[in-house]
């Protein structure tokens, strides 16, 4: 593993970044040290290339000194003999020394620290006068000492300051806002720090306060979360859950922006899922479709070469409309997303359509680009989106099953099997109650286009409303009831689809896209503790339930009493 690590490009590019961070050294074979407190020769701004040691010379930590001093870390236990506690040992020679050292002209230095550490690059000196290097010397590391666990540590990612974490100990917490009693790792990587103790007001004023004060501490560095004490033995004396505070780092905690390989991949993802829409239309009609090229793409066991697909140009304008309908509903899904969004300052990315050549799509992954002040704000945006694409479906689907039912509009309707009525409980039923049982108890029905897009846009929804991982009805409910719930209701949603209780032949598909690709919950918010209130959470479980009897399908038994489609066999 550290051979893999030593020859890994990240830590390559990570030492040519830094390298060109770094201050040149100035050869001078008479001066000692140009800076007090250093004892290496050649140490012009303070930061030595040989140790981590740094003098304050009145100008600001910015971030060329954060990267000099990971430069310094990374060569200092790299070094042959650099790692761990020989690395300890000699920096304490060093200091012993004093002096001494200081009088060492560059020559010798230099060369020393060759037969010391082995770790400079022959090429640093094989040009130029001999002696005197005019660039500071290249990393090479050594495969067998190199500290793989510093390595990470270094390359991952930026931890809480033992500083600033003083500081705040002592300026923001007391008696009156926090008392604090530990401390704990915060964070996936245990890059933050969890203060825990007892909280001596109300959390909302507490921590708006703590917020403001952390603020005028350290500027706008690191980012407070409000979460629920974990492991907790009991509720807080003043009612609700007890509470603890995370501290992590801006650049840590806060999403990327939207990179161009991202705009690249959700434009490519669209068109496909434009044309998956304009498949579902040709597919809708499949009773009038040349028959060479239903029997190839629906037998299994159909041999010869394939048709010419040339024939089904013709059929690519009538089912235009039917693929506008499908995105149309997809694209008022995310509109009512960024209309949630934006009057609560919360920026979202660019949506990634994912293709679905059943249903159209799958609906689209939009990820917050910012984190999120509360879980009402969760709450609000991850529901406003399938609410506003379910009421956009469902008036196609009314539209279009009146307009089916009505004879002058015959000469636009399609014929479709009556099985597919099956597929949903909830919808079979309107349309039975709609159409009558002598035109739903029948091989094929003639519906409208509408009636289709309106049926996939309500699948697709009632599918993204499931509460499980990032969907959106993962997220309403980790909104509404917490992480802990989002974990239950994610194990039961995961075994509904496993048995295709939920969505028939659609629940494979769905379950590996759902693990694929929005298995991971939601990040947490500022304040994740606050409750959300009863009406969120009532609304909530209402949807749920509808969500459960669309896609449920129809039981043999129950189709053939209310005749829905032929059903020959129980």
């Amino acid at each position: 593993m550290a051979a893999a690590l030593a020859s890994s490009p990240l830590v390559h590019l990570t030492a040519s970044r830094l390298r060109l961070l770094l201050p040149r050294h100035r050869a001078s074979a008479s001066s000692p040290a140009s800076t007090p407190g250093c004892s290496r020769w050649g140490c012009s701004r303070g930061v030595c290339l040989g140790c981590s040691r740094g003098v304050s010379l009145g100008w600001k930590p910015t971030v060329e000194l954060r990267a000099i001093k990971r430069y310094d870390r990374l060569r200092c236990f790299s070094t042959d003999g650099g790692g761990g506690e020989e690395g300890e040992k000699r920096d304490e020679e060093e200091a012993a020394a004093g002096p001494a050292e200081a009088q060492v002209g560059p020559a010798e230095e230099l060369g020393s620290e060759r037969t010391r550490s082995g770790s400079f690059s022959s090429s640093s000196s094989s040009s130029g006068t001999p002696g005197i290097s005019s660039e500071p010397p290249l990393l090479n590391f050594s495969v067998d000492n190199i500290d793989t666990v510093k390595l990470l540590e270094l390359l991952g990612p930026e931890k809480v300051d033992p500083a600033d974490v003083k500081a705040i100990k002592e300026k923001l917490f007391g008696y009156t806002t926090f008392w604090l009693t530990k401390e704990e790792p915060f964070g996936d990587l245990e890059e933050g720090v969890l203060f825990v103790g007892n909280l001596r007001g109300k959390r909302e004023e507490i921590f708006a306060k703590l917020q403001r004060q952390l603020r005028e501490l350290t500027g706008d560095k690191y980012n407070l979360f409000m979460v629920e004490e974990p492991n907790s033995e009991g509720e807080d004396p003043r009612g609700g859950p007890r509470v603890s505070f995370g501290l992590l780092r801006k650049e840590v905690s806060e999403p990327g922006p939207t990179t161009l390989w991202q705009y690249v991949i959700s434009l490519l993802l669209f068109l496909l899922t434009m044309f998956s829409c304009v498949e579902l239309g040709i597919a809708s009609k499949i009773s009038s479709l040349p028959p060479e090229i239903v029997t190839y793409f629906t037998d299994p066991n159909a041999t010869g070469p394939p048709p010419d697909m040339q024939l089904l140009l013709p059929f690519v304008e009538s089912a235009l409309p039917l693929a506008y309908g499908v995105l149309a509903i997809q694209l008022f899904h995310e509109v009512g997303h960024f209309l949630a969004a934006f009057p609560k300052n919360v920026k979202l990315s660019i949506p990634f359509f994912i293709p679905n050549f059943t249903l159209g799509t799958f609906g689209a992954i939009t990820q917050f680009k910012s984190i999120l002040p509360d879980r009402k704000t969760m709450f609000d945006v991850s529901i406003a989106g399938p609410v506003a694409g379910a009421a956009l479906s469902l008036s196609m689907f009314f539209v279009g099953l009146l307009l089916s039912s009505n004879p002058v509009g015959a000469s636009d309707l399609v014929e479709v099997p009556s099985q597919l009525f099956q597929g949903s409980l909830l919808l079979g039923l309107i349309s039975r109650a709609t159409l009558g049982y002598r035109a739903m108890h029948a091989a094929t029905v003639s519906i409208h286009p509408l009636v289709i897009a309106g049926w996939c846009g309500l699948t697709t929804t009632a599918f993204n409303m499931l509460p499980v991982g990032c969907l959106d009805g993962g997220r309403a409910l980790q909104g509404a009831f917490g992480k802990d719930a989002l974990f239950g209701f994610g194990l039961t949603t995961y075994s509904l689809l496993g048995l295709g209780v939920l969505g028939g032949p659609l629940s494979l598909p769905w379950g590996l896209y759902v693990l694929i690709c929005q298995r991971t919950p939601e990040k947490p918010c500022l304040n994740d503790v606050s409750d959300v209130g009863t009406w969120r959470r009532a609304a909530l479980i209402v949807l749920v339930f509808l969500v459960v009897l669309t896609l449920i399908p129809l039981w043999d038994e129950l189709a053939e009493d209310l005749g829905v489609g032929l059903v020959t066999s129980f």
